[in-house]
């Protein structure tokens, strides 16, 4: 319970913080350390440090036989894992990349390096993502490629994108960096359409503390991935790409994602019991409306996210601000959405109504490994709290907006 009996107690007026230390919405996985430290004597051995050494290689056919791809290759970042494979992937000549607005803030800058232009385009109000229908009014003769971002609580439509790509003849690459451990009637992610691009931070299921892969079923494209991210070279040492660069997963990275791979099962079990913690305690708050995991499919339950409903008495930010001074330091869904952003780079501008609406309405709660159950008690209490004093809280933020 949290010792709050006023808006006083409120740390945002004064009170002392519901939490000592902050409360994150990032997986923040601390790995086995001598598991990690049994990772490291392969590279040690071989005195390989970089470059496709022994724990990049054995990392790479673990992570293809557990997304049940043909293959994986490995990058220094999720970034540069996403951007190398567009670059692989988009149609020659053409000039556009269509994307959904709702998603990670530096999707237009990747395709600003591609030299792309995003051209925006809606997301499903029931799952936050893109789907078939709000992708096709978008494709045009401009069309490179298609950018499908899985959301951060489930997955999008993967058989109608997959069955759109087709029949356009578009490429499709799918960004799964926040759906390692799930799967869809279509299959597991990461073995589906042309790639998947995944992230290794901190903040991921897996974590590499830095990194990315990609899965692919096509061997062409991964050897094209490999020669890329080794500034153009193939194994040979051969420049048979002019566009290459250094961004190749280092050997120490590998050794923790490795570590963090193995505790996968036991990961998505802790983060089940924390998604039922908070399940249990919102289902009778009025307001507010939890995204429950479709666990009909296998699922990770890493990411917490909420909708606040129209009889919420408070703004989003209001009541993220609120949260914040109280160490819960919880973040607006993807807000604002892209096409709102100022950008120095060329882009197809777009009216998107429905994200704009979705932008203002979710915000992700605090989860990951250092979230104990009763630290979500006491964020689900507080959020009661907020509901029960919402007058007053908004007399004094009213008072000093004015001040």
């Amino acid at each position: 319970m949290i010792e709050k009996s006023s808006i006083d107690d409120l740390a945002i007026f004064g009170g002392p913080s519901a939490f000592a230390l902050p409360k994150s919405t990032s997986n923040l996985l601390q790995p086995d350390f001598d598991r990690f430290m049994a990772y490291s004597d392969l590279f040690l051995q071989a005195q390989q440090y970089t470059d496709g050494g022994p724990a990049v290689q054995l990392l790479e056919r673990r992570l293809a036989d557990f997304h049940q791809a043909a293959d994986c290759v490995t990058f220094c970042s999720g970034f540069w894992a996403l951007a190398l494979t567009i670059a692989a992937l988009a149609f020659p000549g053409k000039s556009e990349i269509i994307m959904p607005s709702l998603t990670y803030r530096r999707m237009p800058d990747i395709a600003a390096w591609i030299k792309l232009k995003p051209h925006f385009c809606e997301v499903e109000p029931s799952t936050l993502a893109v789907s078939a229908e709000t992708v096709a009014p978008h494709i045009n003769a401009d069309t490179a490629l298609i950018l499908a971002p899985h959301p951060i609580v489930n997955n999008c439509d993967v058989a109608g994108l997959l069955c759109l790509a087709e029949e356009r003849n578009v490429p499709l690459l799918f960004d799964s960096v926040e759906s390692v451990y799930e799967a869809t009637a279509d299959g597991k992610v990461g073995g589906l359409g042309h790639a998947e691009a995944f992230s290794l931070h901190a903040c991921k299921l897996l974590n590499g503390y830095g990194g990315g892969y990609v899965t692919t079923r096509d061997v062409n494209l991964a050897r094209q991935l490999r020669a890329l991210r080794r500034y153009g070279m193939d194994e040979s040492g051969r420049a048979i790409f002019p566009d290459g660069m250094n961004a190749s997963l280092n050997e120490m990275h590998a050794a923790m994602a490795l570590a963090s791979l193995d505790d996968v099962e036991q990961q998505v079990q802790r983060n089940r019991e924390r998604y039922y913690t908070y399940r249990r305690g919102l289902v009778s708050l009025p307001g507010i409306r939890l995204l429950e995991f479709d666990d009909s499919h296998a699922t990770g339950y890493k990411n917490i996210v909420v909708e606040l409903l129209d009889d919420w008495p408070l703004s989003r930010d209001e009541t993220i601000r609120i949260l914040n001074a109280e160490n819960a330091l919880v973040r607006a869904y993807y807000s604002p959405p892209l096409h709102q952003k100022p950008m120095e780079f060329a882009y197809v501008p777009t009216q998107l109504p429905v994200t704009d609406q979705l932008a203002e309405r979710f915000m992700n709660l605090p989860c990951g490994h250092l979230i104990s159950n009763q630290d979500i008690e006491r964020i689900v209490d507080l959020l009661a709290f907020i509901a029960a004093k919402w007058a007053p809280i908004r007399a004094r933020l009213d008072a000093q907006g004015a001040a």
